[in-house]
């Protein structure tokens, strides 16, 4: 047998035993959840239409049920649908469900450190130190609700000055929330006329597309390819070495005017706390934990609530009805003399619903980001091994029939009882639930009722767009969802 002939079989033989090993750890774990079969190295992908895997993930859940299994690659990932198999997962069985899952596009620069992306004994001490803190803001000198007023402010001043021109109100609105949180984590908000801040918020947004675009999908899907495959979603790397530059950057101007006794900002709370634990080697307080709960707590609120907004403003422009009963709300509640404040909220139950019906129909996140069991554990009479991705999709409870009337339209009497006074409801999950619920919640609600308020007390919007249905109605093709781009006037009331 020649030397060409003997590596022949050689590769056909080494590919066998790849094939085969990979087969074997496919199945290996017989009870789980149904599915499609998979294929050995792609595992479901040819299950998943191309740049639309929430609507795909959708189909097959009326195939196999409310819970079932993918394979991402070689890697199985149980996919929950509907609000009740999402509240069993995540609240009724909280604990077992509590460890974050994989996701490949962001996990090879996190490292599994900071508050959203961390497990165990590190996500216990950092997220209770974050509840903690963001708590403490809301009783500071300064309120976390008179920030947000403050920035509102500016934000009214700011679209004032393009005196009713067409603007894309994307920037402006991402600068605005994002003054927020920088206020909290960083101490102080920048100008809207600041480029360097802009570049950086440029950079959170191409963050969030890349992680969402058909290469991103295909990256957490299957990253043993992807991560060698060239193409946009290996800039998601780049994109966070350069954010994670600017917090860096920051932590060191707080360090060099560091006041123990006088703490002005997340930093500084999380800079005592290091020094408080120095001498504890279990303290999960460090430089790196401290940096990476930044990026991702500056990331996390800037982009979704800024998305909402924007979707929010599209769809009060397709329905001017709904813009004209708003009006109505706030200027019998509210006035023109003063600034919208949180407790108006309970006397506006009509605003409170259409900013909820935003939140459930834009879905921002509708995957919901992976969990993972904490052990191997049995749930609605399958086997679930330690470490597996679940998917508990938020797009399937927001738009659940058994809890929405018309679930794939804009409709806010699904907030509303027969007597116009807001109700609550349980599918109602945003911001998901159970253990791993949105830490910044509460701020996130507080912003978006705030902000909507305040816009809508100063101008009526406008547009020279012919906007559809289909213009407002979220995409789903992946981890985000984000609104089309459009134009619109802000005239002054």
């Amino acid at each position: 047998m020649d030397i060409t002939a003997l590596a022949t079989l050689i590769l056909v033989l080494l590919s066998c035993l790849f094939i085969y090993s990979t087969w074997n750890k496919m199945y290996r774990w017989r009870n789980l959840p149904p599915g499609p079969t998979p294929l050995p190295i792609i595992g479901s992908l040819l299950h998943i239409k191309r740049g639309e895997l929430v609507k795909s993930l959708n189909q097959l859940r009326e195939k196999y049920g409310s819970i079932y299994t993918l394979y991402f690659g070689s890697r199985p990932v149980v996919i929950l649908t509907g609000y009740q198999m999402v509240k069993d997962a995540l609240i009724d069985r909280g604990d077992d469900f509590s460890n974050r899952g994989q996701i490949p596009t962001v996990d090879r620069f996190f490292q599994g450190h900071g508050m959203i992306l961390s497990n165990g004994e590190r996500w216990k001490q950092l997220r209770r130190f974050t509840l903690m803190t963001l708590r403490n803001f809301g009783m500071g000198k300064r309120s976390i609700e008179e920030r947000i007023q403050e920035e509102a402010q500016f934000l009214i001043e700011e679209l004032k000055s393009y005196k009713q021109s067409p603007i894309n109100p994307m920037n402006i609105l991402v600068q605005a929330v994002s003054n927020v949180i920088c206020s909290v984590v960083f101490g102080n908000r920048f100008e809207y006329e600041d480029l360097k801040f802009l570049r950086l918020l440029n950079n959170f947004n191409e963050t969030f597309q890349l992680m969402s675009s058909t290469a991103g999908q295909f990256h957490d899907m299957i990253p043993e390819i992807m991560n060698h495959v060239p193409g946009p979603h290996q800039k998601i790397h780049k994109l966070l070495v350069q954010l994670m530059e600017f917090v860096t950057e920051r932590v060191k101007i707080n360090q060099k005017t560091f006041d123990p006794l006088n703490p002005r900002d997340f930093i500084d709370c999380f800079l005592i706390k290091m020094n408080q634990e120095k001498q504890n080697p279990n303290s999960e307080f460090n430089t790196k934990n401290l940096l990476m709960s930044v990026l991702q707590i500056f990331f996390a609120g800037t982009e979704t609530v800024s998305t909402t907004l924007r979707h929010g403003l599209l769809i009060i422009l397709k329905y001017p009805e709904i813009e004209a009963k708003l009006h109505e709300e706030i200027d019998r509640v509210i006035g023109v003399n003063r600034c919208p404040n949180i407790e108006d909220r309970s006397k506006m139950p009509y605003t409170d619903a259409v900013i909820h019906e935003i939140q459930r129909f834009s879905d921002v996140l509708p995957m919901n980001l992976p969990h993972s069991p904490v052990r191997d554990i049995t749930f609605h009479g399958h086997t679930i091994p330690k470490g597996t991705d679940v998917y508990p999709l938020l797009y399937c409870a927001l738009r659940d029939p058994d809890y929405f009337a018309t679930p794939n339209k804009f409709n806010p009497n699904h907030f509303l009882d027969e007597n116009g006074r807001f109700k609550k409801e349980d599918a109602f999950i945003p911001f998901s639930t159970g253990k791993r619920v949105c830490a910044g919640e509460g701020l996130a609600k507080m912003e978006l009722f705030l902000f909507f308020t305040t816009i809508l007390q100063n101008f009526k919007l406008t547009t020279k767009m012919h906007l559809t249905e289909a213009d407002v109605n979220p995409k789903m093709t992946g981890f985000s969802n984000v609104p089309i781009p459009y134009e619109l006037s802000f005239v002054s009331c």
